[in-house]
């Protein structure tokens, strides 16, 4: 069990209802507690085996009989006769169809920005953790050709990795993060005294996006994606310098 003071809080987090500020207090002290640690990789698997498995299964007749019993007159399914059954099932099929077309219209472009911009608001958090003392980089070298065999066997995709320090934007190293659910590279770059964090992991379509902007809480952020990679450049360096460095990363 989790430790009893923040048994609400870990719950809370593996839900993702604690703000920005509440979960990195609560991934520190995770860093300590190994009794929260413990909890909260054990939920993260029974999840994890709960939705890998088909835990549904389609009530028996006899079952369905019993409960339309219990029901009501006035509840119960009114039966319908056999001549008009198939046209009344054609009928609602079609209605269902309409539904769904219309719903995957308005709602589907819906559920993809939000997805993205809680991508987004993830990357961003990563990048303010990685900014303590000692979370920067898990590799320190301004050599890329000792950043990029550092991930080999660490990630189940190989990322780019190229240094930049003859256009001002040096590599400084690179770290294993996690965003979306999923392990990612991140590479560390530096312009001046400002540290750069651009996050990589394979796109789920081969589409090539331009670079796009935003700002989150105070820090700016691009988003491209090129030859099967998306990536997330994210600093509080100013938005026209960080999309030179994302338009000299995409060439």
């Amino acid at each position: 069990m989790a430790c009893e003071n923040n048994e609400r809080l870990l719950r809370a987090y593996f839900d993702g209802e604690l703000d920005l500020v509440r979960s990195l207090e609560f991934e520190e002290h995770l860093k300590t507690c190994p009794q929260c640690s413990d909890e909260l990789r054990g939920q993260q698997t029974l999840r994890d085996s709960m939705r890998a498995a088909n835990l549904y299964e389609r009530a028996p007749d006899s079952l369905r009989a019993r409960v339309r019993a219990t029901l009501p007159a006035e509840a119960r399914p009114q039966s319908i006769s056999t001549t008009r059954k198939p046209v009344i099932e054609s009928l609602v099929i079609a209605a269902a169809i309409l539904i769904a077309v219309f719903l995957g219209v308005k709602v589907i472009p819906d559920i993809v920005s939000q997805k993205q911009n809680l991508v987004a608001e993830e990357i961003v958090a990563s990048h303010i953790r990685s900014l303590q003392p000692g979370h920067l980089m898990d590799v320190e070298s301004t050599d890329q050709h000792t950043v990029k065999p550092w991930f080999d066997g660490k990630l189940d995709f190989a990322p780019p990795v190229v240094d930049l320090a003859t256009q001002g934007f040096p590599l400084v190293g690179g770290r294993l993060d996690y965003i979306g659910r999923r392990n990612v590279a991140a590479l560390v770059y530096q312009r001046q005294k400002h540290f750069i964090n651009v996050f990589i992991w394979p796109e789920e379509k081969n589409d090539a996006k331009a670079p796009e902007i935003q700002t989150i809480q105070g820090y700016n952020l691009v988003s491209w994606s090129h030859n099967g990679m998306n990536y997330d450049a994210v600093s509080d360096l100013n938005s026209t310098e960080l999309r030179q460095f994302a338009d000299l990363l995409s060439r």
